[in-house]
């Protein structure tokens, strides 16, 4: 018999246990999913509230300033958490280490190109509607 084949299976998986992100990563997402919950209904009664609105009345309640914060909360708090999210996907699903890490870094561009526009959105309406 060969040394190998008293060899536990266990010692033939040293070095690719846990990084030990994965807990943080969790957290993240588990918090951004509970923030959205006020944010998002917040979004949600606005809409409602404004169905009927003129261009005008919408920025003008664009520009006011706990809209306008509460705005920029849930984009980044959604953005954050559909990258969190999406991230997940890509490393469970992607086997091929270098399509994986493109993918990655790619959707971590998309998403943050994505939060500058929608936060540069809300401030330029903040800050420039009634001028």
């Amino acid at each position: 018999m060969k040394k190998d084949e008293f060899t536990a299976p266990l010692k033939s998986a040293k070095g690719y246990g846990s990084a030990h992100e994965g807990a943080d990563h969790w957290i993240k997402q588990k918090l951004t999913a509970v923030a959205n919950i006020p944010l998002v209904l917040w979004f949600i009664w606005s809409i409602i509230g404004l169905q009927g609105s003129t261009h005008a009345e919408f920025t003008q309640w664009l520009a006011q300033p706990h809209n306008s914060i509460l705005m920029i909360l849930l984009i980044i708090s959604v953005i954050y958490h559909a990258k969190l999210g999406s991230q997940v996907v890509v490393e469970d699903y992607i086997a091929h280490e270098g399509f994986k890490t493109v993918k990655l870094l790619a959707q971590k561009l998309f998403f943050f190109a994505v939060a500058i526009a929608g936060i540069f959105s809300v401030l330029k309406i903040a800050f420039t509607a009634g001028m």
